[in-house]
């Protein structure tokens, strides 16, 4: 969900600070390959502006996990990462036209890394708050009317669960605007460090591309992919799992519907707010609802991942 208001800088900035803070009194994810919260970053931002964001996914048709039980007594486990479903909480700040923030918190109903049995292979943890994060977004060029954007991100996530790896993320963000087709593209290296010791301090190579086309002021129509590609060359120290079953890349694409309203002027009383001539008419919350279906592209990808998300800019 995204809702957006304005504050002070000094308050934004404070405000991140504390976020950062919790960030760091948590803990993230390891030798599983990365998988971000299918969304694109943007090349928006102006000062003192805030906005809460929720970004959630419910997906079926899940892999079977491969076993190897050659040794009953330790069985290999593929280390794919699967989840049930996933829904991320975050607050973005804008500090400059060209510089934001974002921190935010993950929730997961994920399947078990390490099962007891055989049998619980293919089970799933109880849904409950799996990481937290930070990010910064440096705007180097914002989008004109009619061409491109560049900017950079770089994102640190920390699992709750102790024995997970850290992440960093890094990579370029170039966004485009042509009339009433727009593109974005999200290029980022994903590094894995600390977590329970052997440490797997491995790379992987996340993307997120959109294409899409306005209708109005109102709808949109988004094609989107999204995709890693697990464990660049040999980086890190593999595990006895890793390397028995190799690479697990994602990779999934589908439509997504987007539409957009001004809700001060839907929900207003007042018959001059409600033609749009009253002073308060445009103040109100701008909505962005979206949904859609991203369907797998290989044997590793689940088959089908529901993204919906809700955006308020007040």
């Amino acid at each position: 969900m995204g809702v957006a208001f304005r504050l002070g800088r000094s308050q934004a900035i404070w405000m991140a600070f504390l976020g950062a803070s919790s960030v760091i009194a948590a803990y993230p994810a390891a030798a599983e390959p990365a998988i971000g919260q299918f969304e694109l970053k943007d090349l928006e931002s102006e000062p003192g502006g805030v906005e809460f964001q929720s970004q959630n996914a419910h997906i079926v048709g899940n892999p079977k996990r491969k076993i190897d039980a050659s040794d009953p007594n330790e069985p290999l486990f593929d280390e794919n990462a699967v989840q049930h479903q996933r829904h991320a909480l975050e607050l973005e700040f804008g500090i400059t036209r060209y510089l934001k923030t974002r921190i935010g918190i993950e929730f997961e109903k994920e399947r078990i890394d390490d099962p007891d049995t055989i049998g619980a292979a293919n089970d799933f943890e109880d849904f409950k708050l799996s990481e937290a994060g930070i990010e910064a977004i440096l705007i180097l060029k914002r989008v004109p009317e009619n061409g491109f954007g560049f900017g950079v991100v770089t994102e640190y996530e920390r699992p709750i669960e102790s024995e997970e790896s850290s992440a960093i993320i890094v990579g370029p963000i170039i966004q485009g605007k042509f009339g009433k087709i727009s593109t974005n593209l999200n290029l980022t290296a994903v590094h894995a460090f600390g977590g329970e010791r052997p440490r797997d301090d491995k790379w992987d190579f996340a993307y997120a591309a959109k294409l899409a086309y306005a209708f109005n002021e109102n709808w949109t129509l988004a094609l989107e992919g999204y995709g890693t590609v697990d464990r660049l060359g040999n980086s890190g120290n593999a595990s006895e799992d890793a390397e028995r079953f190799g690479d697990h890349d994602l990779h999934r694409l589908g439509p997504i519907l987007y539409y957009t309203f001004n809700a001060g002027k839907e929900l207003s009383l007042s018959p001059a707010q409600l033609s749009g001539t009253g002073d308060d008419a445009s103040e109100g919350p701008e909505v962005l609802l979206g949904a859609g279906v991203l369907v797998g592209l290989n044997d590793n990808t689940p088959d089908a991942t529901l993204k919906w998300t809700i955006e308020v800019e007040f």
